[in-house]
């Protein structure tokens, strides 16, 4: 395992917007919305928020809304960029008993360890798309990756780069600040998953600069017509779940996943990839932090994930999404 310096432990308030004044809530017409897909004004329901507000439960409950509005069924594909991996379930809050009875999609699709990037979840999700279009079935696409979203939603071109071993060379030898402030300087409103692995920090400078010299066009993916919903949490109520949720998580043996995913021969580096509880919990279990500082670093995180997020959804708005937020 490479070594760490625990200074890069630390919280990092680079790229942390300013509190801004929330969106305003808004009560769902849910008899209104299916009328609306019946005519074809619309082709897909998007469940958008941050982390811990309640999205897959609100978009369980909603699939289950409109099917007995009008007998219809609905069916939930996954925007979550690591709910796609097989065994990583207490750190992604899959959370499948909330689903009951109603279908999902891209879920368990990918073994733990590998690389499941954007341009394959573009490919997946319009396959999925179709085929519950063509089962006459509503599709509701729920996550919290807003690029997740933007990538299945708006039709854009998303090309296979290949690797650039003499740029990412180079790269290397740049401390961890200083490559996130050359990709957010580029990409400002970079995925927020990103920020928390060096590696895919990286690999996002290595598509950005290829994409500056080959312009980006649109792919034989259709831009979808969407509606979406986005879930309202004030700050107050989102830092407390996410806390809960974190300490909940702790004691459900999110520790002894991790350790069983590394027992399964998962390298550290390839766990710590994806970012967050599998960055923090896999440091501990290797004896780089006590549990008292991955609950700390990891809850800072986490929070800090939790307003890049909704910094990426008002992004959204003002590149012309309309987002219907409610509370829940």
């Amino acid at each position: 395992m490479a070594h760490i310096n625990k200074t890069e432990l630390l919280p990092d308030r680079e790229g942390v917007p300013p509190m801004a004044q929330l969106p305003q809530a808004e009560e769902i017409d849910l008899a209104l919305l299916l009328d609306s897909y019946s005519r074809g004004d619309i082709d897909l329901i998007c469940v958008l928020g941050p982390t811990a507000s309640g999205k897959t439960a609100y978009a369980v409950k909603l699939a289950q809304d409109l099917g007995r509005l009008g007998a219809t069924e609905c069916e939930i594909i996954s925007g979550d960029s690591r709910q796609v991996y097989k065994g990583m379930d207490i750190g992604t809050g899959k959370d499948l008993c909330e689903y009951g009875t109603v279908p999902y999609h891209l879920i368990d699709i990918c073994e733990a360890g590998g690389r499941y990037t954007i341009y394959d979840f573009q490919r997946d999700f319009e396959a999925a798309w179709n085929s519950i279009r063509s089962r006459g079935h509503i599709p509701i696409l729920c996550g919290g990756s807003g690029l997740y979203i933007e990538a299945a939603t708006c039709g854009y071109r998303l090309p296979q780069i290949p690797p650039n071993q003499e740029l990412r060379d180079r790269l290397e030898a740049l401390s961890t600040e200083e490559l996130r402030g050359m990709l957010l300087q580029r990409r400002p409103q970079t995925e927020p998953s990103t920020l928390e692995s060096r590696r895919r920090t990286i690999r996002a400078l290595e598509v950005a600069l290829y994409e500056d010299e080959h312009p980006v066009e649109r792919s034989s993916y259709l831009p979808k017509s969407v509606y979406y919903i986005g879930t309202l949490v004030s700050r107050e109520d989102r830092v407390s779940r996410i806390d809960r949720r974190l300490d909940a998580r702790l004691e459900d043996g999110l520790v002894e996943e991790v350790r069983g995913l590394l027992a399964a021969g998962i390298k550290p580096e390839d766990l710590m990839y994806y970012g967050l509880e599998y960055k923090y919990v896999t440091q501990h279990v290797m004896g780089v932090i006590s549990f008292e500082e991955m609950r700390i670093l990891l809850a800072n995180a986490i929070h800090q994930f939790a307003k890049r997020q909704m910094t990426w959804f008002r992004g959204m708005e003002k590149r012309g999404a309309t987002i219907h937020w409610t509370t829940v």
